[in-house]
C-alpha cells in the first residue's frame, strides 16, 4: 500500500507535535469519501507495548476483512523500538511509524480503517485514527475501549440495549459517541477519524459487531493478534523485519 508522507520522525517532541496536529487539524473532513453500500473491505489496526532493559518496543497489527463476509483476507505486522515516549495527546507520534510501516505491507488497499484508539474524539481532534488517515488517505473511525475526558466533560450513559447511544458533547460541538454494542456490557466510544461523517462512522462500526466482543470485528482481531506477537517477540527476543 502507497503511504501519503506527510511528515517524518525526526521532531522535537511536544513544540513540533502541537505544530503539526494544529496544522492537520484544519484539513480534517468529517463529509463522508465512501458509502456504507460500497465497502467492500475493512481493516483493524491495534498497536501493543512492552519492554526489555529498560528500553520500549512495540507490534502493530492490521487485519482486513472482507465487509460482507467478515472473513480475514490479509494481516501484516511491524514490531520495533519505540523511540517517543508516551505523551498524553500525542499518542499518534508514539504508535505511528509501526503503523505506517505495517501498512506499507499491505497488497490490499482497504476501504475504511478501524483504530483501537480515539479520532476526532480527543483534546485537539487529532487522535490516532484521525492523524494516521492523511497518512492512509483512506476512510478512518476511532474505537476506544475507555474514555478520554475533556475538559472535564463526562460522557451520559446510553441504554442498556444493543445499538443505544449518546453523543459527547463538549462546548457545544460533538466529539463522539458512547456506544452500547451488547447489553450489559461496557459502551465503547466511537469517533470520526477523517473522511466519515458520525452517522455513517457509527452504521460501519455496529454493522461489524457480533456476539463474541463489544468490539468491532477487524479492532476485536487485529487486538488479539498484538497481543499474541508481543508473547512471541519477548519470549524470542527479536524484531520483525
Amino acid at each position: 500500500m502507497n503511504i501519503n508522507n506527510i511528515h517524518d520522525f525526526n521532531l522535537n517532541q511536544e513544540n513540533d507535535f502541537l505544530t503539526i496536529q494544529t496544522k492537520l487539524k484544519k484539513h480534517i473532513n468529517l463529509a463522508n469519501s465512501v458509502s456504507k453500500d460500497a465497502l467492500q473491505t475493512c481493516a483493524g489496526v491495534d498497536v501493543a507495548y512492552w519492554e526489555e532493559d529498560g528500553e520500549a518496543f512495540g507490534v502493530c497489527s492490521i487485519i482486513v476483512l472482507d465487509f460482507h463476509t467478515k472473513r480475514v483476507i490479509e494481516k501484516v505486522h511491524s514490531a520495533g523500538k519505540i523511540d517517543v515516549p508516551y505523551i498524553a495527546g500525542f499518542l499518534a507520534f508514539r504508535e505511528l511509524p509501526l503503523i505506517i510501516k505495517a501498512a506499507k505491507k499491505l497488497t490490499i488497499e482497504p476501504d475504511v480503517f478501524l483504530f483501537d484508539g480515539n479520532g476526532y474524539l480527543h483534546y485537539n481532534h487529532m487522535g490516532i485514527a484521525t492523524h494516521a488517515a492523511f497518512f492512509l488517505e483512506k476512510p478512518t473511525i476511532g474505537i476506544a475501549k475507555t474514555y478520554l475526558k475533556i475538559k472535564q466533560t463526562d460522557f451520559v450513559m446510553p441504554d442498556n440495549k444493543f445499538g443505544a447511544y449518546t453523543d459527547i458533547v463538549i462546548d457545544g460541538e460533538v466529539y463522539g459517541r458512547a456506544v452500547r454494542t451488547r447489553q450489559d456490557v461496557k459502551p465503547i466510544f466511537l469517533s470520526c477519524g477523517h473522511l466519515l461523517d458520525l452517522d455513517s462512522s457509527y452504521d460501519i462500526a455496529m454493522s461489524l459487531i457480533n456476539r463474541e466482543s463489544r468490539l468491532p470485528i477487524p479492532v476485536r482481531l487485529a487486538d488479539l493478534e498484538t497481543h499474541a506477537l508481543r508473547a512471541y517477540y519477548r519470549e524470542n527476543q527479536k524484531l520483525a523485519e
